[in-house]
């Protein structure tokens, strides 16, 4: 399924309050118009595609470990949705995470990758198979229109 199809399925208000949700896989480009500097925050959607019958593990891994992995890597969670409906419904997460800079977000996720604790987490909750598929990434800018995210 693309991220439009799985877009187009979430209530769009439930995804992020008044936020621009650009359908790309084309890095943010700084000369573009209306682009914010790479100072700026970035954020990042991603969409997991759960193996059948592993969402609520890969659910219990963030949870349990995930989210306090990140937070120690700098890389700070928004918000998390798991659809509804079908086809979605039972095999998908929706998150967002933000960075302080698309610079920082690729440093961010090599120290995360790298991190003997995550490794082992990753290890040990897929003993009986891996829990993802496979994993959407686009990273995102706010538009100059946005209004500031609630924090």
């Amino acid at each position: 399924m693309n991220r439009r199809t799985l877009l187009q399925s979430l209530p769009a208000a439930a995804l992020l309050k008044s936020a621009a949700w650009p359908i790309t896989n084309k890095e943010p480009s700084p000369t573009r118009e209306n682009a914010m500097p790479s100072t700026s925050s970035v954020y990042e959607l991603r969409i997991y595609h759960v193996n059948e019958g592993k969402l609520d593990e890969l659910l219990r891994r963030f949870r349990d470990h995930t989210i306090a992995l990140f937070n120690k890597h700098n890389m700070k969670s928004l918000a998390f949705w798991t659809p509804t409906d079908d086809p979605l419904k039972g095999k998908t997460l929706v998150y967002i995470l933000e960075h302080p800079s698309r610079e920082a977000a690729t440093s961010n996720w090599q120290a995360f990758r790298d991190d003997p604790e995550w490794q082992s987490v990753r290890d040990k909750s897929e003993a009986n198979g891996k829990l993802v598929d496979h994993i959407d990434s686009t990273y995102l800018v706010l538009t100059d229109f946005s209004p500031p995210l609630q924090r």
